[in-house]
């Protein structure tokens, strides 16, 4: 009977451990065989093992050649003038391959002529000893291992010849066996080594079992226990903890390839789930609620094998039921708490307040993360049971939606068979999602270490420059989506490149970080059919052509210098630039050298000159969003073009007679963007330096009255200028909101756009008030919103009323 051990023992993590108590494997063997009790059949039951084990040694060394077979033709291209991949990439790639291979051939023809000519006095210890001995090797590679999977993948994305070589490598059957080639893929074969040594320790355990004492190979084969233990041990941390697998009751390896935290719609409420995609099935699961001490487990809410899943197209999914949207400013709101909490956590650990407190605060910060991360999500993501039953996922990012498409797609592309799991077979599958999942925690921020980066918090300019490698010419655009709040979201778009193969975009766009750490692009084409509408939001499903993400790397965003990359995507490289402004840095209001333009000049100077009561680039702005932008979704919240934004401040500056025209031609989110970066360049801001400590009271407020009265004395104190021109800017935020059901801006979603841009102190006054850079939605920030909210709120105000009206309230400011 040959050795089997597709077990979930197999895990490196476990393989160290017996499958009994958990205590390490001892060397020392049962204590019957010791006094040779039942020598003669552990002899037997010896070669049993070792037969087992030279027939799954032969399918290895077969793997390895399978492995090593591409790597010769690569090397011969690699010094062409058309290589598939570099020498570098080979050698990262393939790296450690070929010793494996040596040291394992020699071990086979070794060990195979002594089983077959077995006999009791056969003594083969020393052969395992030195395979041990030959650890060092498989070191080498366990450290290179992560990186040659990454390698591998982004060779395949970026070159299709390398990808259908990955894709299919064929492996030689065993001598006796009617299969004379199996395909497998890199990333499997990759993974063989790493599972050889755990299967080779297992082995070992097995023939001391069955090994007396006072036989020659005992100390030899103890040793080489004592040093394959002793190898795993310092290895388990360094395995990528995906690549862990479940027994079918086939005996056939169930593989993890991804799990992952998502929003499902469930009985028209929202419930998150565990999601585990398996090599032939995906499972929907929760945690199960267990008391302190207990071992936590995961509840199946139902599954679907892989054969019988798919994606309904738009046209024929079914209408979703109501999915109940969270208000904008109720979302924004969560956020607010969840950056008052962070605030108040950072005081309490810098005082050294008590753990207890500490602790209370963290509860109530994931609470409020919780909920954000369940409510945020709009993106729907339908898979459906072609057995019956559709399930709608709600996610936040549409290339998190790509992720999980194309990698259920990825493993269909293979022979699957549908069936169905017995409630003992389901209970095995759950119960194996604990150990083998890679996502342990929720993904909010209270879920970090303290020591783990808090993100960037400020500005990220990127300039989106052009795209090459499409095949044939399409409609094409780009999508920038960035984590915040412990997701990710859209918050860019470039214009359509309509009808070519190499789009050149050309647009830069001002991207709010709030504790980001990745930046991801999205191209598309974009779909002008109108029949291949997706009736879950009303929009055109646009197909994704290719999607990368990069880490922003403090060290090399943070420079006041453009730094220019490229992202390969599925043989399409997109070329774009970027710099990150901190949060301190752009909080910074540089009066303007020159006094002849508008930005950076005092708003009195400038209605002076005018002789205007409002500045006319406010007028102007409000009248052309009011004309043409006032039902345009996300109107003041999504990013104009920086660059158009740049021309029209340039415009306004130099007073050109070409400014209507320029503005009528001008998109409407780069008009608004002017708008508030006019607000935002002011020398000081529009409510002034010097009332900002009381309106910062004012609002701190608790009796209405005594708010209502300072809240208007402290308007009546600004200059007419400020005041006329933001009574003029309130009227039309109101009027923007009026809109909000098809605009999706609210006033609380002005509030939070206007509000740190009209109430912001200038330079030298907010150095008191300064946020850190981590904490961008401080108590300060915070308080800025709640007053402009408050004047938003309130019924219209007029300029003669407030000059007219004495109010009780008259201390002085």
């Amino acid at each position: 009977m040959p050795y089997i051990d597709e077990s979930p023992t197999m895990s490196p993590q476990l393989s160290t451990r017996s499958q009994g108590g958990g205590d390490s494997i001892s060397p020392t063997p049962p204590e019957g065989l010791a006094h040779g009790v039942e020598a003669g059949k552990g002899l037997e039951m010896r070669k049993l093992v070792l037969s087992g084990f030279l027939a799954s040694e032969e399918i290895y060394i077969n793997q390895l050649e399978a492995l090593l077979l591409p790597m010769k033709p690569l090397k011969a291209t690699a010094t062409t003038s058309q290589p598939v991949l570099t020498i570098q990439q080979i050698e990262t790639i393939f790296y450690k391959i070929q010793d494996i291979y040596e040291i394992h051939k020699e071990f086979y023809d070794n060990l195979c002529p002594k089983v077959q000519q077995w006999d009791s006095q056969v003594t083969m210890g020393h052969l395992f000893q030195k395979l041990a001995s030959q650890l060092g090797v498989y070191k080498a590679f366990v450290d290179n291992y992560k990186v040659a999977l990454e390698t591998a993948e982004k060779c395949s994305q970026s070159n299709n010849q390398f990808q259908k070589i990955s894709e299919e490598l064929k492996v030689k059957g065993p001598k006796d066996s009617k299969d004379s080639h199996t395909s497998v893929t890199m990333e499997a074969l990759l993974y063989k080594p790493i599972d050889r040594v755990t299967r080779s320790t297992l082995v070992l355990h097995d023939l001391l079992k069955h090994t007396p004492v006072d036989h020659p190979d005992y100390p030899l084969l103890q040793d080489a226990l004592r040093i394959s233990q002793n190898f795993l041990s310092s290895i388990n941390e360094d395995i990528d903890p995906r690549r862990t697998a479940v027994t079918t009751p086939k005996g056939e390896t169930r593989q993890l390839v991804k799990d992952g935290f998502l929003v499902e719609m469930s009985e028209s409420s929202r419930k998150l789930r565990h999601v585990f995609l398996f090599t032939d099935v995906l499972l929907c699961a929760k945690l199960k609620k267990t008391s302190a001490g207990k071992h936590q487990q995961y509840d199946c809410k139902w599954y679907i094998p892989l054969a019988d899943l798919v994606f309904p197209s738009p046209e024929e999914s079914e209408a979703s039921p109501q999915v109940h949207l969270f208000p904008d400013h109720e979302l924004e709101d969560m956020k607010m708490k969840i950056s008052a909490l962070k605030s108040e956590i950072q005081k309490e650990k810098a005082n050294k307040g008590q753990s207890r407190a500490i602790e209370r605060l963290k509860k109530k910060m994931f609470e409020n993360e919780f909920l954000l991360l369940l409510n945020s999500p709009t993106i729907p993501f339908r898979i459906h049971n072609r057995n019956g039953k559709s399930y709608l996922f709600l996610l936040s990012s549409d290339y998190e939606r790509s992720e999980w498409r194309e990698a259920i797609q990825k493993l269909q592309k293979k022979d699957l068979q549908a069936f169905v799991l017995s409630s003992v077979e389901l209970q095995v599958l759950t119960g194996s999602c604990f150990k083998l999942r890679t996502v342990h925690n929720i993904p909010v921020t209270s879920n970090k270490d303290d020591d783990e980066s808090p993100g960037l918090y400020g500005f990220l300019h990127v300039i989106v420059h052009s795209a090459k490698g499409f095949k044939q010419s399409a409609n094409l655009y780009c999508t920038l989506e960035v984590d915040s709040f412990g997701y990710f979201v859209s918050k860019a778009k470039t214009r359509v490149f309509r009808d070519t193969a190499e789009p050149k975009w050309d647009e830069e766009f001002e991207i709010e970080l709030e504790g980001s750490q990745s930046l991801r692009i999205l191209c598309y084409e974009k779909c002008y059919d109108k029949t291949k509408v997706n009736k879950d939001n009303n929009e055109i499903v646009d197909k994704i052509m290719g999607k990368g993400q990069i880490q922003l790397d403090p060290q090399t965003v943070e420079t006041k210098n453009w730094h220019t990359d490229v992202i390969e995507m599925n043989g399409i490289k997109v070329e774009f630039s970027m710099k990150f402004t901190s949060r301190d840095m752009s909080l910074k209001r540089t009066p303007s050298k020159k006094q002849t333009g508008v930005f950076g000049v005092k708003i009195s100077v400038v209605t002076k000159r005018e002789r205007s009561k409002v500045p006319y680039i406010v007028r102007q702005c409000v009248e052309e969003v009011e004309k043409r932008g006032i039902e345009e979704v996300g109107i003041y919240r999504i990013s104009g073009v920086a660059t158009d934004i740049q021309a029209l401040k340039a415009v306004f500056d130099a007073n050109n007679k070409d400014i209507l025209l320029m503005l009528s031609d001008m998109d409407i989110n780069a008009i608004a963007g002017t708008l508030k970066l006019y607000f935002r360049e002011l020398p000081e801001p529009l409510l002034t330096d010097r009332l900002y400590p009381a309106f910062m009271e004012g609002i701190a407020l608790s009796d209405p009255a005594a708010k209502e009265n300072c809240m208007m004395h402290l308007l009546r104190s600004l200059p007419d200028p400020n005041l006329i021109t933001f009574l003029f800017l309130l009227e039309h935020l109101k009027r923007v909101a009026e809109k909000e059901p098809i605009n999706k801006m609210s006033l609380h979603n002005l509030a939070t756009v206007f509000g740190p841009t009209l109430l912001r102190p200038s330079e030298v006054e907010s150095k008191a008030h300064l946020t850190s850079a981590a904490d961008i939605w401080s108590h300060d920030v915070m308080a800025q919103v709640q007053v402009l909210l408050y004047y938003l709120q309130h019924p219209p105000i007029s300029f003669a009323e407030l000059k007219r009206n004495t109010l009780y309230f008259s201390t002085d400011v």
